[in-house]
């Protein structure tokens, strides 16, 4: 009889462990249909200026990722393409973030090439990976080979501002409007500052699109009178608020940066400028803003070259990814975009000074053409 006894907790622990087994065999298919919600992880908002008057931004132009370690590089060194992958793309970009330390990454389109991304999805979680880890703000918009994989260009910006420490945005609320992608960005004082509450540098990213066909040709997209009606209000309504100086970003560059071949650049121009045949009167809404001082684009892996147009600094990126199409021996670069603040008083003032400079993936990480872009003069902004 006493055994008997002993036995019964030992069976009833087999019974209770066979019971929750059961139940979990059971539940595990719906647990694995309704997976926990995840909330995004935010970055500290409002963007501002650092305590000493900066704020840095680095510009990635045409990341071109394609599915990782199998995906390999495009024109490199002979000796180098055996062991070359999209994993050079992110370890240039993991020591650009440890060599300058940006306060906001930008990046202005192609960030996926389609062709070669399996699953447009994994491919952005891949390529986003280091600013992710390094918690860094960052934002996006998209080239014209982003949506030539597994999500249109609407999946495409809905996914990436729902990524985290994302600033990305799919379109402005009350407005209809092409494209997708077209915000903007604030950049607030300095804490301690009189300007702690208020944006004193503004970004604007639109959407340039990737391809379309005027008069039965095929040509490049271009930014719509829809877009450029968003930009003349916003940065309106911006400069009533509080005047402040401002940066642009978009993929494909304007028919008028092909002119700088014969009116000067810094930098290097080897390679034609691909943008649409129509001129949508883009440089003529930036000139009529006033606000912004220089534009940042991408699209043309060969050039890196800045150049004034109409008073408004136009900058390539410089090809980033080592799956977009380059030129052995020439490396992938990376521009920064430094801007500080003057002082009025004792006090931190508004934008003084814009300045920008390149950095190569060699040995060194070698820092070219630093120029300044922009000075505050008497009655500027």
């Amino acid at each position: 009889m006493a055994s008997s006894l002993e036995v019964r907790p030992w069976f009833f622990l087999f019974s209770l462990f066979s019971t929750l087994l059961f139940v979990d065999i059971l539940l595990k298919p719906f647990v694995e249909l309704n997976p926990p919600a995840r909330v995004k992880k935010l970055p500290q908002l409002p963007l501002r200026f650092r305590h000493d008057g900066s704020f840095k931004i680095l510009q990635v132009a045409d990341m071109h990722y394609g599915n990782g370690v199998v995906t390999r590089c495009r024109d490199v060194p002979p000796a180098e393409a055996p062991y070359c992958s999209d994993l050079n793309t992110t370890q240039f970009l993991n020591r650009l973030i440890a060599a300058e330390n940006p306060d906001l990454i930008v990046f202005t389109g192609d960030n996926i090439f389609g062709a070669s991304a399996t699953d447009a999805a994994e491919s952005l979680i891949k390529a986003f990976k280091p600013v992710r880890e390094h918690k860094i703000p960052w934002a996006a918009i998209l080239g014209n080979h982003d949506q030539e994989s597994t999500m249109t260009r609407l999946e495409l910006m809905d996914f990436m501002s729902s990524m985290d420490y994302s600033l990305s945005q799919v379109n402005p609320q009350g407005y209809v409007i092409n494209g997708y992608g077209n915000y903007h960005v604030n950049i607030s004082g300095p804490f301690g500052s009189g300007f702690v509450n208020r944006s004193i540098l503004n970004l604007y990213l639109m959407d340039s699109g990737d391809r379309e066909v005027v008069n039965g040709k095929k040509t490049y997209s271009w930014i719509k009178e829809s877009q450029l009606y968003w930009l003349r209000n916003t940065s309106y309504m911006l400069q009533e608020m509080s005047p402040a100086a401002a940066l642009a970003f978009f993929h494909i560059p304007i028919s008028e940066v092909r002119d700088l071949w014969y009116k000067g650049y810094i930098g290097t121009y080897q390679e034609a400028v691909a943008c649409s045949t129509v001129n949508s009167g883009v440089l003529a809404s930036l000139v009529q803003m006033g606000d912004v001082k220089s534009v940042f684009i991408g699209h043309d892996h060969l050039n890196d070259f800045c150049g004034n147009i109409s008073g408004i600094w136009f900058c390539y990126g410089g090809g980033f990814g080592y799956h977009a199409y380059g030129k052995a021996f020439w490396p992938r670069r990376g521009r920064v975009i430094s801007v500080q603040l003057g002082k009025a008083g004792k006090e931190w003032g508004l934008v003084e000074l814009i300045r920008t400079w390149k950095r190569l993936d060699d040995q060194n990480l070698s820092k070219i053409d630093d120029q300044v872009l922009w000075r505050c003069s008497s009655g500027d902004v």
